[in-house]
């Protein structure tokens, strides 16, 4: 599915929707033309990638084949080809899948390729309709603010994570069960995702700015792609400071459950310790045969001697332990 705006030389903005006009825009040196476009059938949009733009036929690969590629850049020398990963609807039960999101640069055009359906690409396609002053501006401008709006989607997720994050520690202070251990370490594995989306592609940003696409890229618009990449080293420091919070909750976690762990064991063991001497005195006096020493079973108050002597050895004991402080 293919939706294209054409900035004509003279400033009309119109919708490109067939071969031909998609053809005509192209050939307007002056004029801007953005196609974005959905792959749905992948035969046929590479099709149209190959025979309306003539892009290299291992570009056109990357954009229709379903695997995830890395965020990278490729000179063709007429036209740049990016590769970027795109964020979509953040769900705080479910692991991070980043999109991939495809862009071609030429001289007046940018073609942009994805195989789901991407918020942001859509919000912006919105303004355009509204707003035609945004395609008033060169291709290398469009290609700007196509890849600022995708990396402005990061920062929400890492501000939802971070509020995540607060949950957790609360939970982990007051009830750190089994669930509370498996939100932690799900969002260690989010944040792993977004540094490994996020830092390939602030290479690609560095490179954009430092002018090693004279022919695309110019001047004036370059330092834009600098603030872009300001965006990505924030967002970058924003997930690695997460990740050292999510640590230390996990390590917060540990102590808790350890705590508790010795907490039970500490009791059980009081309540154990007297049973065990009362216990040991109760098969000693069921033994079939009476020392001198001990009250002979046929006596009337040799039950409550036994009986007496167990409460004492058992409260000797749980004093013993109140004086050591153990309880």
């Amino acid at each position: 599915m293919l939706t294209a705006f054409y900035r004509s030389g003279d400033g009309s903005l119109t919708r490109a929707d067939d071969t031909a006009s998609l053809r005509a825009a192209l050939a307007d040196e002056k004029g801007l033309l953005w196609a974005d476009i959905l792959v749905t059938d992948p035969e046929a949009d590479a099709a149209v990638l190959r025979d309306l733009f003539h892009f290299h036929p291992l570009a056109i690969e990357d954009c229709v084949t379903p695997r995830m590629e890395p965020a990278k850049i490729d000179d063709h020398g007429d036209y740049l080809f990016v590769v970027v990963q795109a964020l979509t609807e953040f769900r705080p039960d479910v692991e991070i899948e980043p999109v991939e999101a495809d862009f071609f640069l030429g001289p007046n055009y940018v073609v942009s390729c994805h195989m789901q359906p991407l918020a942001p690409i859509d919000h912006f396609r919105e303004r355009c309709e509204k707003d035609e002053l945004i395609l008033r501006h060169a291709a290398d401008w469009l290609l700007h603010s196509l890849l600022d709006t995708l990396v402005d989607e990061y920062l929400p997720f890492v501000d939802a994570m971070d509020e995540g994050l607060d949950v957790l520690e609360e939970q982990v202070l007051h009830q750190p069960d089994r669930s509370v251990l498996q939100g932690i370490l799900l969002l260690k594995r989010n944040t792993l995702r977004l540094r490994r989306a996020a830092l390939p592609q602030r290479d690609i940003m560095n490179k954009l700015s430092r002018g090693e696409f004279p022919r695309l890229i110019r001047g004036e618009t370059a330092i834009y792609y600098r603030d872009v990449y300001d965006h990505l080293v924030r967002i970058e420091y924003l997930v690695e400071a997460l990740r050292d919070l999510a640590d230390g909750a996990l390590n917060t976690y540990l102590s808790a459950v350890s705590n508790r762990l010795n907490e039970v064991i500490r009791w059980l063991t009081v309540v154990a310790t007297p049973l065990l001497v009362i216990t040991f005195v109760a098969s000693i006096y069921g033994m079939n045969f009476t020392p001198g020493f001990w009250p002979p079973a046929d006596d009337r108050w040799s039950f409550g001697a036994v009986v007496g002597a167990m409460a004492v050895m058992a409260a000797g004991l749980l004093g013993y332990f109140r004086y050591r402080r153990w309880i």
